[in-house]
């Protein structure tokens, strides 16, 4: 399935490090804001987190920086899922320049459904399962 976009946003200067261009604390904020995004697309919704006493943990991300962001671009991130297993996801988000289109960085995050009361892992419901799987993407070379 095609990326949709998970986030639309601007890199203000005060974005922007001592070599004048975004600081990495800033790509790691817009990622976080398009994972609520994209959870909210798979049925996790904050309404759905609250309700049920569920949340969501990441308990591993990777970040790779291909090019600069600098004041005043448009920033666009795109997210697809890469696996669904019964307590756990894996994503990628990858963030654009909107105006050009190059690739400025890119996500790849595993997050684990908890229990909040408990602090345990949790299983998806399968209501969350069948939605998550129309944004699970084929991978490379299948």
């Amino acid at each position: 399935m095609e990326q949709e976009v998970t986030y639309r946003g601007t890199v203000y200067p005060w974005h922007c490090d001592h070599v004048g261009h975004m600081n990495i604390m800033w790509y790691v904020g817009k990622f976080d804001e398009a994972n609520w995004n994209f959870f909210a697309r798979l049925g996790l919704t904050p309404s759905y987190l609250r309700l049920s006493g569920r949340g969501m943990a990441a308990v591993q991300q990777n970040i790779t920086y291909n090019r600069e962001l600098l004041a005043g671009d448009i920033v666009e991130i795109r997210s697809h899922l890469l696996e669904i297993r019964d307590k756990s996801i894996r994503f990628r988000h990858d963030m654009a320049n909107a105006e050009n289109g190059e690739t400025a960085a890119f996500c790849e995050i595993t997050g684990v459904h908890m229990d909040r009361g408990l602090r345990k892992s949790a299983p998806f419901p399968d209501a969350i399962r069948v939605a998550a799987l129309k944004y699970l993407i084929e991978p490379i070379g299948a």
